[in-house]
């Protein structure tokens, strides 16, 4: 085997989440990471635990690229624009790095302080996105939440391979946050009616 020069936690995070892209989440090992990158196995402990650390690394580093090309997408737009904007690119992220995808999504331990500062952060774009609608307290946690079930649940759906119809299944997509922010707005009218 070669001697890698140079190997980091990063270098090992991203490399797990190029196996999970390509062969799934199951597939990523240290085995697997360590054969790779074309070193031993045990040198891997240097810079991880074991394989949970590295799968909540994956869950870090997942959320913390969710979270950048969200935002990226929300720049400049408001309301339903910007709703429309970072569900597209959610999607497209679910699309494109699916097994990262289910790193985010598969660690269970939401209360690791790691884990818990990125999905804070990544959260914030969405809360950043709902607030445009004045809705407070509860009412926006509730909105927040549903917009994350709409797109988690359509792409989770999609890879699963349950959408076999003939439709479009970006018209329904387009649909289904159509439903969505029209709902949101009654939603943002009752709200705002409570407060004249």
């Amino acid at each position: 085997m070669k001697i890698r020069i140079g190997l980091n936690n990063r270098i090992l995070i991203e490399t797990a989440a190029q196996i999970a892209d390509e062969l799934g989440l199951a597939a990523v090992t240290l085995t697997e990471v360590s054969d790779r990158l074309g070193v031993r196995k045990p040198s891997l402990y240097n810079h991880v635990k074991g394989l949970p650390d590295l799968r909540k690394g994956l869950a870090v580093f997942g959320s913390s690229q969710l979270r950048a090309r969200i935002g990226e997408a929300a720049v400049g737009k408001a309301r339903q624009d910007a709703i429309r904007a970072i569900a597209a690119e959610y999607r497209l992220f679910a699309h494109e790095r699916p097994g990262l995808y289910q790193a985010i999504v598969a660690w269970s331990d939401r209360e690791d302080p790691a884990v818990k500062a990125a999905t804070k952060e990544l959260m914030e774009v969405f809360y950043a996105v709902l607030r445009g609608y004045r809705l407070q307290d509860e009412a926006l946690v509730h909105a927040v939440r549903g917009l994350r079930s709409v797109m988690h649940g359509f792409v989770a759906l999609e890879a699963s391979g349950w959408f076999a119809q003939p439709a479009e299944r970006d018209i329904s997509y387009q649909q289904l946050l159509d439903t969505f922010i029209r709902g949101l707005e009654v939603l943002a009218g009752e709200e705002q009616g409570k407060d004249a």
